[in-house]
């Protein structure tokens, strides 16, 4: 398959129609391989406009990786800087990691799944994205030992977002997830100040839930 014309087709017909006018956000996507980031048996579906399951059976939640629409709109609310230091939740396969690794100064990613740690590993050292830092644990947790940062990524729906995971950005960083709901599911963005936060929904999102926070956290805005 000839997946340089597909990610090029990615780009400019779910991409830039959405919005997206952060050119180190486009630039990125056109480089990064989507396929590599993908099991082998779903390596077709790589630029579609839609999830990419990655791993996940009948007995454990399925984990995906967002359409590309959704993770440009979530990294774009992040507004990263050239020297942020950046943390992604629920890095699974590694692509979100990958493209932040293109924009910001340096990138921690958590996975609590090892067999996704893994494979993230390998894509990632496949597509030249060696800095990033991967370590596991509970998502909900964030990596407390690398924080503050100036941009937090959740890379998947929650209910809500924990004040622990909050607490981890440094006095004006943004966090960005979809926060899920009965109906269509709400792309908001977080920003410290000070000892409160700020928040505001961005836009209209859908994408899978990750896994770990499905108990009640207390969160402020």
């Amino acid at each position: 398959m000839n997946f340089a014309l597909q990610r090029k087709n990615m780009v400019e017909t779910q991409v830039r129609p959405s919005d997206i006018t952060d050119r180190r956000i486009i630039r990125a996507m056109l480089n990064v391989p989507r396929e590599v980031f993908c099991p082998h048996q779903v390596r077709a579906t790589a630029y579609c406009d839609e999830p990419v399951r990655v791993s996940g059976s009948a007995a454990a939640t399925p984990r995906h990786m967002a359409a590309p629409r959704v993770l440009a709109k979530m990294l774009q609310a992040l507004e990263l800087g050239d020297n942020d230091s950046v943390l992604e939740v629920g890095t699974a396969t590694g692509y979100g990691a990958a493209i932040l690794s293109r924009i910001a100064h340096r990138v921690t990613a958590i996975e609590v799944d090892q067999p996704l740690i893994d494979a993230a590993r390998s894509a990632l050292e496949a597509t030249g994205a060696v800095d990033v830092v991967i370590v596991q644990g509970e998502l909900a947790a964030g990596h407390a030992p690398a924080a503050p940062y100036d941009a937090i990524l959740v890379a998947g729906a929650v209910p809500e977002v924990p004040r622990s995971l909050l607490d981890q950005l440094k006095d004006g960083g943004r966090l960005a997830a979809v926060i899920s709901g009965p109906g269509i599911g709400h792309l908001t963005q977080w920003r410290r100040l000070g000892g409160a936060f700020d928040s505001r929904v961005m836009a209209d999102a859908t994408t899978p839930l990750l896994p770990g926070f499905d108990r009640p956290h207390a969160f402020v805005f």
